[in-house]
């Protein structure tokens, strides 16, 4: 007669060797188990929160100006303090409804102007401080859309304007004890090279398919932003005149460099916005790389000596570094 064999317990599962345990370890189980319930059944702690109102859209017009000035902005708020009692309790004495906060936009665009969406920004974000016993801190983004006026026949349109391209102003304004904390810059530059840039002598291993190129399109979309304690006690001409230096030193840096990485182009830009602009201490710039590889003529009998390209949205590389004084 053959042997019988023990049958063999599954690995998990309750029939499994895992489930035979020794008495004692089964007290220490149920013990971890009541300990495990018993966190359960405390409250959850509110660990940090804020609330706000996004993509307010103003249009802000002065006539009394030539030409008139036209901003056209989405401005982001967002308020934190001693709101927990709203979300713990649905106890809503202290809140300040974001349609209030939507209101307020338009109240003091109205009775302050928007000079510089720098000065906006810090304004809007003192008002909600000092305004409301239960806020601690008041963060309020602003972007600006480039619309510039028209130029004919030599002269400048005191109220005709075009918008060239995808250009935003930015500014952002914190206000708490601490104080007033301003950033400023600007986002969706688009800039090209179509010569003067290359790639090569990277690190390669199994993975690599990409070769060497030292003759590429180089195109990206330029997001930079300020730091600087000095940004704060500025004026809107300050903040204008700085908007147009930030935006030359980027395009001028950007086409004289002769680029062999996404990376260098990034910190020469960087080095000309700290040489250029005295009272700014940090630049954060992000270049996506936005590819354009060559397309493959060769089924068709044709050559293609870096002429035809095909340009794409993803993937794309990303490089974003901050350079510090």
């Amino acid at each position: 007669m053959m042997e019988r064999q023990a049958p063999r317990l599954p690995r998990c599962g309750p029939g499994s060797r895992r489930a035979i345990a020794h008495p004692d370890r089964l007290a220490v189980a149920g013990i971890q188990r009541q300990s495990r319930r018993s966190t359960m059944c405390a409250a959850p702690r509110l660990e940090r929160h804020r609330y706000g109102k996004r993509r307010v859209r103003l249009t802000h017009l002065d006539r009394g100006v030539s030409p008139h000035r036209f901003a056209v902005c989405t401005v982001d708020v967002a308020l934190e303090g001693d709101f927990a009692a709203s979300y713990t309790a649905g106890d809503n004495r202290s809140v300040v409804a974001t349609d209030s906060m939507k209101n307020t936009v338009y109240v003091l665009a109205r009775e302050h102007g928007v000079d510089s969406i720098e000065r906006f920004a810090s304004l809007l974000a003192g008002h909600f401080v000092d305004s409301y016993a239960a806020v601690d801190a008041a963060l309020i983004e602003v972007q600006q859309e480039r619309w510039q006026p028209i130029e004919a026949g030599g002269e400048v349109a005191a109220s005709a304007f075009w918008r060239g391209g995808s250009e935003l102003a930015l500014a952002s304004a914190r206000c708490s004890a601490d104080g007033l904390e301003l950033r400023c810059g600007l986002d969706r530059l688009q800039v090209a090279k179509t010569s003067d840039s290359g790639f090569s002598d990277f690190h390669r291993d199994r993975f690599t398919t990409l070769a060497d190129t030292e003759d590429r399109i180089f195109a990206t979309t330029v997001s930079a932003e300020l730091r600087g304690t000095a940004l704060a006690a500025s004026s809107a001409a300050d903040d204008l005149a700085r908007r147009d230096a930030l935006r030359a030193a980027l395009l001028g840096t950007f086409a004289a460099h002769r680029s062999r990485s996404v990376q260098e182009t990034l910190h020469a830009m960087g080095t000309a916005v700290l040489d250029r602009l005295a009272e700014v201490e940090a630049v954060t710039l992000r270049l996506p790389n936005q590819h354009h590889p060559l397309v493959d003529l060769t089924p068709f009998g044709l050559d293609n000596p870096n002429c035809v390209f095909v340009g794409t949205d993803e993937p794309f590389g990303d490089i974003e570094a901050t350079l510090v004084r």
